[in-house]
């Protein structure tokens, strides 16, 4: 029953896919067999939902195995040698992927972003493991009133800094609000209390005017001879209002887009012809018009959006402004999946059998490539008319890269990012993790001496060993983006002269000329 309702979510399941699936299923099923939730369910309802939620995205059978099977190399001690061998190298790459992003620890606000921006690096060599990553957490959000008390608060915010954030850089914002809105009650109980007090108080009444204006909006576009819309309407989330609040120093007044109209239209030209009876029928604020159409978000958003007295005024929204957003189908859908919906992975498409697992990653994402200055194209349908060219641009370079991460260095409130990407990315780094998982980004083609130093100086001096990824390797092993590195140190252990030949930071051959010159 399970695995026939993950394939009734798939938009066009292929040849071979319920095999797949199944498959992965009873593999998952089998493995987590002893291992319960906090609420006393089986484990693997967790797993279904998980796979539910990556086939309600478009993606494909690899992906959705993949999400079934994301703990068992973590939590059912399946060999990643098991897993390639009985779902293919594309799976074992993912479900590695996703443990690997799993070692990463919150550890506070202060310190997120910059650790977020490499953890983007570090595991997005493909995005799908990002996206199977934010189903997990999705439904672990749904239930987390079965987690202790003590671990609430440290997920919620977590969840908050990390997760949501990289839904919104991905452009999924249908993810982005569901996670910001179930964590918001756990990371700040009171502020949650207050902002849905706020809005709760004139919720039925603000709908029963969008509802009005729904009808109104309706009958004046079908005059016009737009036929084919869907108009509905939203009260903005809660912990996005609550933070427009607080930006607006508190005045919920002054907060225009609590109440919003969504108006979906055929094609471009209908955007456009939808927004001119918008003005007709209500006054427009100055400066409150936003073509997101012709000059994207970023992330890729693409919409118009106008700010209108609509002469409708509640208790929430006593000015009687509403905003209104104009989209086609296409833009509509990219909004709410974002990259999940730009990439529909045909990963049986190719005439290779699941089984066999021939990487797909041809079409994955490398991260690093993109931001190597000149490498960034626009990429344009084939089918594109040359003439709506600039109207329909997707923000992903040519390998379906979004360009907003190789425009990070906007980020704003750090003044020091610019030269972080210039040092930093620009010149090959790779990105590996501490065992508690610390973020330590290094120079391309570094070994564990290198990260030894990056620690402590004193680690560095007393190497005795090193396992990456859980393996004891050789001690002038190239570390790769999203490894996990541990250091054995010994006393007795000193700095080797033949060191020098495989270390590449500056701070660890430093170090290691003291050490020999004293010795």
């Amino acid at each position: 029953m399970e695995v026939a309702e993950i394939l009734k979510l798939m938009p066009a399941p292929e040849p071979g896919d319920e095999v797949f699936i199944r498959k992965a299923y009873n593999f998952a099923a089998d493995a987590h067999k002893e291992h319960k939730r906090f609420s006393g369910e089986p484990y693997l309802i967790h797993l279904v939902e998980t796979a539910k939620g990556l086939a309600k995205l478009g993606m494909g059978s690899k992906t959705i195995a993949a999400g079934l099977l994301h703990d068992s190399i973590e939590d059912a001690g399946i060999s990643a040698d098991t897993v390639e061998k009985e779902f293919g190298k594309d799976v074992r790459f993912l479900v590695e992927g996703v443990t690997k992003l799993g070692h990463f620890k919150y550890r506070g606000a202060e310190r997120h972003r910059e650790s977020l921006r490499k953890l983007l690096v570090a595991t997005g060599q493909d995005a799908r493991v990002l996206i199977i990553k934010l189903m997990d957490r999705l439904h672990n959000m749904r239930t987390i009133d079965f987690v202790p008390p003590e671990k609430r608060q440290r997920i919620a915010l977590e969840t908050l800094e990390i997760y949501a954030a990289i839904a919104h850089r991905l452009g999924m914002g249908v993810v982005r609000k569901e996670l910001e809105d179930l964590a918001f009650q756990y990371a700040y109980p009171e502020e949650y209390a207050e902002a849905k007090k706020m809005l709760g108080e004139a919720a039925k009444e603000s709908a029963d005017h969008l509802e009005e204006m729904v009808r109104t909006l309706g009958s004046e576009l079908t005059k016009e001879g737009i036929t084919r819309f869907d108009i509905d309407h939203r009260t903005k989330g809660l912990w996005s209002f609550w933070q427009k609040v607080k930006r607006k120093g508190g005045d919920v007044g002054s907060v225009y887009d609590v109440a919003a109209l969504r108006v979906i239209v055929p094609d471009v030209a209908d955007c456009y012809r939808a927004l001119g009876v918008v003005h007709k029928m209500w006054q427009p604020l100055p400066n409150k018009i936003k073509d997101y159409i012709a000059f994207p978000k970023p992330n890729g958003y693409q919409g118009l959006h106008t700010t209108v007295f609509s002469g409708m005024r509640s208790a929430l929204n006593h000015s009687g402004i509403v905003e209104i957003q104009i989209r086609t189908r296409e833009m509509h859908h990219e909004a709410q999946y974002g990259i999940a919906a730009h990439v529909m992975y045909k990963e049986g498409a190719t005439g290779e059998s699941h089984q066999q697992g021939t990487s797909s990653r041809q079409s994955s994402f490398d991260w690093i490539k993109s931001l190597i200055p000149g490498f960034r194209k626009t990429a344009v349908p084939k089918d594109t008319n040359p003439a709506e060219e600039p109207v329909r641009r997707l923000p992903y370079n040519l390998n379906g890269t979004p360009d907003w991460l190789a425009d990070l260095k906007d980020e704003e409130g750090n003044p020091d990012f610019e030269t972080t990407l210039k040092t930093d990315i620009f010149s090959h780094r790779v990105f590996v993790f501490t065992p508690n998982g610390d973020v330590v980004d290094l120079p391309i083609n570094s070994s564990p001496i290198d990260f030894a130093y990056a620690i402590h100086s004193d680690i560095g001096d007393h190497v005795f060993g090193a396992k990456v990824n859980g393996k004891m390797v050789p001690l002038d092993t190239t570390l790769k983006n999203g490894d996990i590195v541990e250091i054995q140190t010994k006393k007795s252990a000193t700095p080797k002269a033949k060191w020098l030949d495989f270390t590449k930071t500056t701070l660890a051959r430093r170090h290691i000329r003291a050490a020999l010159e004293k010795q």
